[in-house]
């Protein structure tokens, strides 16, 4: 049982009925908590990650609040492609379940093998001692090169909106702009639950509200206002612009493409825009890309922003 020695597992720990379809039911969805029986359970899965040219053999950790892959697998790439292909590729989703053949693979090569010598883990041993955020502290940080103010909404954008709002910016978005170089200037704001873009002048909440319909979210936005929220009472959703500043291009230690001074646990979040015929628009960190839901099944994450304005401390 060398893998889960290697990742600190228990011997049972695969779902082999997991899959990516099946997760958001299971973990996001509005109502599927109630299928989990407490927010520390952990299940852990393979599935084959396909966002870029090279696909992956990936095993991932998934809880409430909690998505992170611990390893990749180094599978043959062949098995892989021909997994892939036997599913039909979709153009926008690009995580698929493995197949049996893969299955009997991992058991034999990975599973019972010893050696962890086909594992190569993305989480390091000493997560819980890394710093707080990795910023430099606002104070002193230099001024960015350029400043850039991008709209806070509310907007209704179809899909062609979308894709300009993206390229006009040079935003990284894994589907419809996979060369975006956009990246920001983050400071740390040293109150333990913000953090400060400097290019695009917002205030941003490290944390975030847990998965519930959009009419819930406003009225938790406006209790932390009423609370005053690390010192300030002008919370709000992102615009889809400013959601899509925070992608980079590259994944974190939790398997997101945001940075690592962000809480993992909201891995899509609601932006203050609506769809054009219908619908509300998110944006997604873990799979790096805008999507859309009908508001008939109502249900995803928020992470608040703020203006930064000169007479804040």
């Amino acid at each position: 049982m060398g893998m889960f020695t290697y990742l600190g597992l228990g011997p049972t720990a695969i779902n082999w009925e997991m899959t990516p379809d099946y997760t958001f039911g299971t973990f996001e969805s509005w109502g599927g908590v109630e299928r989990v029986r407490s927010r520390k359970e952990r299940t852990h899965y393979f599935f084959i990650d396909a966002w870029n040219e090279v696909p992956r053999l990936c095993l991932m950790e998934r809880g409430i609040k909690h998505a992170r892959v611990l390893a990749e697998v180094l599978a043959p790439r062949e098995m892989l492609d021909r997994c892939v292909a036997d599913q039909g590729k979709a153009v926008f989703e690009k995580s698929y379940a493995i197949d049996e053949t893969l299955r009997q693979w991992l058991i034999a090569n990975v599973i019972d093998d010893d050696s962890g010598k086909l594992l190569r883990p993305l989480v390091a041993d000493d997560d819980a001692l890394a710093p707080p955020t990795l910023l430099p502290l606002r104070s002193e940080a230099a001024a960015p090169e350029r400043q850039l103010v991008l709209s806070p909404g509310p907007e209704e954008l179809d899909e062609e909106a979308v894709r300009r709002c993206i390229a006009s910016t040079n935003f990284f978005e894994a589907e419809r702009h996979p060369n975006g170089l956009f990246q920001g200037t983050l400071v740390d704001n040293g109150d333990g639950l913000t953090v400060t873009d400097l290019t695009t002048g917002l205030m941003w909440q490290r944390e975030g509200i847990d998965i519930m319909s959009l009419r819930q979210v406003r009225r938790v936005i406006e209790r932390c206002n009423a609370e005053g929220l690390a010192g300030y009472s002008d919370w709000r959703l992102p615009g889809l612009a400013e959601a899509l500043s925070l992608l980079t291009p590259h994944q974190n230690m939790h398997g997101q493409f945001v940075h690592p001074c962000f809480s993992p646990d909201y891995p899509f979040v609601f932006v203050n825009a609506t769809r054009s015929p219908g619908g509300n628009w998110y944006v997604d960190y873990k799979q790096a890309r805008v999507f859309w839901s009908s508001p008939t099944i109502p249900g995803g994450f928020a992470r608040l922003v703020r203006n930064q304005k000169a007479e804040d401390k």
